[in-house]
């Protein structure tokens, strides 16, 4: 029986992620391991690290799958697939439940559980946290650009609608980023998610008053 669960799901989650794209790659999901491990040392409750690691690397293994149609709902998949892969390796039961409900409820969709463990709302709340500050801004116009691929049209306008000149095209601008954003901060469970999450927020408001500057200074010239 592996004594280190982390480190296992790690290795385990490496193949998963080599045909991911930027947004939810395998550096995401380290990010997430090392936001979550940051959030569990600031609690004052007592943590699972092991298990928090192991649903950090696992969390996203489904999304390439998801991206290109073959599976609906990656949470889903990844806690199906994570439950096989841990059973494989000899993980105790108790082990791989406690990480396949962090995987089943990481998700901010309407159909997604709640988090019922302190460690299912840590890795809710840094995948969130990925979303936010300047990473988040980059990772976000990626997703837009992933999507917009998907669909084969363009998804959102990495401008400010008000000022095209030939009228408003029933697009998102920019401001979408900033809606994404905020509904995921706003959906945070912990309180140094909470916490984080205003820091960041600072850093993103400063950028898009920065933006609106800019797209003011291009339109007077």
């Amino acid at each position: 029986m592996p004594a280190n669960l982390a480190p296992l799901s790690r290795e385990l989650s490496r193949p998963y992620y080599e045909d991911a794209f930027p947004a939810h790659d395998i550096y995401h999901a380290k990010r997430v391991r090392d936001v979550a491990l940051r959030l569990a040392t600031q609690h004052p409750d007592s943590v699972n690290r092991d298990v928090l690691a192991a649903a950090a690397w696992l969390h996203d293994i489904g999304r390439p799958l998801e991206r290109i149609g073959e599976i609906d709902d990656h949470d889903d998949w990844a806690a199906d697939e994570t439950t096989n892969l841990l059973t494989a390796e000899g993980v105790a039961p108790d082990r791989i439940a406690a990480v396949e409900h962090c995987l089943r409820a990481h998700s901010i969709r309407t159909s997604s559980p709640d988090p019922e463990t302190l460690e299912a709302r840590l890795l809710f709340d840094a995948d969130k946290l990925d979303a936010t500050g300047v990473v988040g801004l980059v990772r976000l116009a990626c997703i837009v650009g992933e999507r917009s691929g998907r669909i084969g049209e363009q998804y959102a306008i990495i401008d400010d609608a008000a000022t095209l000149t030939d009228g408003v095209p029933e697009l998102p601008d920019v401001s979408l980023l900033r809606e994404w954003a905020r509904e995921r901060l706003d959906a945070l469970y912990t309180e140094p998610g909470r916490c984080l999450g205003e820091s960041r927020w600072d850093v993103m408001e400063g950028f898009f008053d920065r933006f609106a500057r800019e797209i003011d200074q291009g339109t007077a010239q």
